[in-house]
């Protein structure tokens, strides 16, 4: 199996790197030049030009415009790598019998939806992160290629720019914080993110049609739920610092781009297709913190 990754720099995609190299040759890109193969994939034409080079089995694609607050400043940015840029994978890959993973958000929804959100609620994103998000996936979907999109939400690692790195660091600093407390959602390591992507791929049917069948959206969110602010607590508790917390409303904290009050989603579509079973979300966060010291 040929896989190219794309966004190998990225907290998911450097993950993912490690994992996928057991299932086949794993060609990685990046902006610079620590990847196999330097790649802007904001310019589209490289980014044909590169499916072209390589002829992928499987087109992993862990790039993403992410600076939610940004993209409300940036939309043509944040549209032409995550809106745009899919359906050129897309495409490429419907011609060329290719397997696209592709990774969406939770952002999608509104957060008007009292309970978790399935795969076929209907979409409703309230920023221009979640509104380029969904047009990727559109994108890809109306290509026929075939397609597994994943969506996370509130993904966090050891690397890169997240809420576990930015609290711990402040935590570090600081005698007292202040936390959203009435957005809810559900964290997810990065790490659990490549092992079921992992799954899925190593579970997909060599045939044509199998595969075809199993193509659309699906839920990858670990089980539990939780606020910014619990989370945080869970960081505090497990990493052992310490450091007073106080839960506030998204009024008190404003920001350029507004996030869903709900964005939890139910996974049990991804365990019935693929078996891929996700645990607690605070048992993952206890894997990363222990793995953080492990590392050093």
């Amino acid at each position: 199996m040929r896989i190219l990754l794309l966004g190998y720099t990225g907290q998911v995609g450097w993950e993912l790197a490690r994992t996928l190299s057991t299932l086949g040759e794993v060609i990685t890109t990046a902006r610079d030049d620590s990847a196999d193969l330097k790649l802007d994939a904001a310019d589209l034409d490289q980014v044909h030009a590169a499916l072209d080079r390589i002829a992928p089995d499987v087109i992993v694609n862990a790039v993403a415009y992410t600076a939610v607050d940004q993209a409300e400043g940036e939309p043509q940015q944040a549209m032409r790598l995550n809106g745009e840029m899919p359906g050129v994978i897309g495409d490429w890959a419907a011609g060329h019998d290719a397997l696209v993973v592709h990774y969406s958000t939770d952002y999608v929804f509104d957060g008007e939806k009292p309970t978790a959100y399935v795969e076929t609620d209907p979409t409703c994103p309230i920023s221009v992160y979640g509104e380029s998000k969904l047009a990727g996936d559109r994108a890809l979907l109306a290509s026929g290629c075939a397609v597994i999109i994943l969506r996370v939400s509130w993904v966090y690692g050891v690397r890169g720019k997240n809420f576990l790195l930015t609290m711990q660091r402040l935590m570090r600093e600081r005698d007292r914080l202040s936390v959203v407390d009435d957005q809810r959602g559900t964290p997810t390591w990065c790490r659990t993110i490549a092992q079921a992507t992992a799954t899925v791929l190593a579970r997909l049917p060599a045939d044509r049609q199998q595969r075809m069948a199993l193509r659309g959206v699906y839920h990858l969110a670990p089980a539990g739920e939780t606020s910014w602010f619990g989370f945080a607590q869970a960081i505090r508790d497990i990493a052992g610092l310490d450091c007073e917390l106080h839960p506030i409303p998204s009024s008190a904290y404003p920001t350029a781009a507004k996030r869903p009050a709900n964005s939890r989603m139910d996974a049990h579509k991804l365990a019935e297709r693929f078996g891929v079973a996700l645990p607690d979300w605070r048992r993952e966060l206890g894997y990363c913190l222990q793995d953080t010291k492990t590392t050093r």
